[in-house]
């Protein structure tokens, strides 16, 4: 008979699949992104699903482990680039459209790809756009609970 306690569990590195449970907080601890109510998430490292600080502190862990990590903003999404705000004139909006401060748009870029941008200031004549990540500069706690390690079905 196999005594299960001996398995050796698999840890997260090169070639896996990761499932597992995660949140994202802030600095002062409002939290942006969890699904610890809900679906746990799965990835295959390296596969591009998670930004690598995120990945880089989960090697070696294993099925089971709880943890809380902090990534700075280099590991995450980023220091905010004042070279992102863009400011465009206002009548490259629709004259009815309801533009403050806060509010996401879609742009597209050179290559027609979608680009979100938040708008951070308005005036008569001139509209601001942020099009840094809304994360970019922040300090990100990373709470996670891996779920499973299992080799990556590669096809």
């Amino acid at each position: 008979m196999t005594d299960l306690s001996d398995a050796v569990l698999l840890p997260v590195g090169p070639d896996t699949k990761v499932t597992l449970h995660f949140s994202l907080s802030l600095e002062d601890g409002s939290t942006v992104d969890s699904n610890f109510d809900g679906e746990p998430a799965s990835f295959v490292v390296g596969d591009g699903n998670f930004l690598p600080g995120f990945e880089a502190v989960l090697q070696g862990l294993k099925s089971g482990a709880e943890d809380v990590f902090s990534i700075s903003p280099e590991k995450g999404f980023g220091q905010h680039n004042p070279s992102n705000l863009q400011q465009f004139s206002r009548k490259d909006f629709d004259e009815d459209m309801a533009l403050e401060p806060g509010l996401m748009l879609s742009f597209a870029d050179a290559n027609q790809a979608e680009l979100p941008g938040v708008i951070v200031e308005v005036d008569e004549d001139a509209v601001t756009v942020d099009f840094n990540h809304p994360l970019a500069g922040h300090t990100i706690s990373f709470k996670v609970q891996v779920l499973d390690v299992v080799p990556a079905v590669t096809h």
